[in-house]
């Protein structure tokens, strides 16, 4: 979940983690994992849906390229295509650790019929 802080800006404010499903090599949505979650920030955030809202999915990919695999794409299209999720974009947020211990990660966009988007990921330096 995320806070809109500027023109095609936003912070990643809370991460779910899903404990179940998926493999190694496979990531396997489970959405009644997140929704408590989801309701709990909504509620902390006054429902404020222009300012905070859900941004879409993220998972690693420890061992892979930080591209979107076929399954990844499929899962976005779906969210964003689907009315009763009624989103004007998603973001798939896709990271690891490199061989230095450092995160680093990438970000695609996804809005409903058109072309995902490449974006930036800025990492910033957690306050004292």
């Amino acid at each position: 979940m995320g806070e809109h802080v500027g023109p095609d800006a936003f912070r990643v404010k809370e991460l779910t983690i899903q404990r179940k499903g998926g493999t190694f090599a496979a990531f396997i949505r489970v959405v009644a994992e997140i929704l408590p979650r989801l309701r709990a920030f909504f509620d902390a955030t006054t429902h404020n849906y222009t300012r905070f809202n859900y941004l879409g999915e993220w998972h690693s990919h420890h061992s892979f390229a930080l591209t979107p695999s076929g399954p990844d794409h499929e899962t976005m299209c779906d969210i964003v295509a689907d009315p009763q999720v009624g989103a004007r974009f998603v973001v798939l947020l896709l990271v690891r650790l490199n061989d230095h211990g450092r995160c680093e990660g990438s970000v695609t966009v996804y809005q409903p019929n058109k072309r995902p988007l490449g974006g930036a990921v800025l990492l910033e330096e957690p306050s004292r």
